[in-house]
């Protein structure tokens, strides 16, 4: 009984900022304006099919840029002394400590026509790029902004891999290439699966990173829920019904992603 009494806390803050949330939202996207049943909101949810797969493309596309580039790294501090991996994951998490809005401000002035990459690369002779207010501008936010979330993962699974293991599989014959394919990628599985979740749902519904690098021009799931609430194009039931369909797509790509999780929990993950 007295565990039940300090757990309430918790469940009151479940229901009030989670379940009442939710039902808000399950409410309007299956009713109009005049607060009746429709199925119409979910039907011209349709509509926005382009943007959908625009934002599942780069989402993706910026998730397995992190795992790419994280990997290695979080790797290399999971090898490191003790000391070293205290300052290098201090390192990681030190731009998290600042606020998403002034890092993707930083990114702005940098990629801008008039930025101080391009204004560098003329000053050494070279053509202006442009790089603001594009995909690749977009891809490179969510890669900045989301890394951290794919390092820690990984880097807490790697330090967990017992040595042994590995000397054993080198023992076996296996020489590096198949100890890190078929022993230390299998052992991390989970920390990839997560980073990749981790990584994933905020890049696919993401909307300041798409507005202010994006410039407005590469409109994802975000921005056009954003514009349904707070926009001139006010309708908070389509809106709803937007957020109700992207939830269902992040369900199911967890739900894949944690299939892969238990087939290869399954399977043993080790195999020489």
């Amino acid at each position: 009984m007295k565990n039940k009494w300090l757990a309430a806390p918790y469940t009151v803050w479940m229901v009030i900022f989670i379940i009442l949330p939710l039902i808000l939202v399950g409410f309007f996207a299956f009713t109009d304006k005049e607060g009746y049943f429709t199925l119409d909101n979910i039907m011209k949810v349709g509509q926005y099919s382009n943007v959908f797969l625009r934002s599942i493309w780069l989402g993706l596309l910026a998730t397995v840029i992190c795992l790419v580039l994280a990997y290695p790294l979080a790797y290399i501090i999971s090898k490191a002394s003790f000391k070293q991996q205290t300052v290098l994951t201090m390192l990681v998490m030190m731009p998290m400590w600042m606020n998403f809005l002034l890092r993707t401000y930083a990114w702005m002035s940098l990629l801008e026509d008039n930025g101080i990459i391009n204004n560098f690369l003329v000053s050494i002779g070279l053509p202006r790029i442009h790089m603001i207010n594009t995909s690749g501008a977009v891809v490179l936010g969510m890669v900045y902004n989301y890394i951290p979330y794919m390092i820690l993962p990984l880097y807490s699974v790697l330090t967990k891999i017992n040595g042994s293991v590995i000397e054993a599989a080198q023992d076996l014959g296996a020489n590096n290439v198949k100890v890190f394919m078929k022993v230390i990628i299998p052992m991390s599985m989970p920390g990839i699966i997560s980073g990749i979740t981790m990584v994933f749902v905020p890049a696919v519904s993401t909307f300041i990173i798409s507005k202010m690098l994006g410039g407005g021009g590469n409109l994802l799931i975000g921005d056009l829920i954003d514009m349904q609430f707070l926009g001139s194009a006010y309708n908070p039931n389509l809106g709803s019904a937007i957020s109700l369909v992207l939830m269902v797509i992040i369900l199911i790509c967890m739900g894949i992603m944690n299939q892969f999780d238990d087939d290869e929990e399954g399977s043993g993950g080790v195999m020489i």
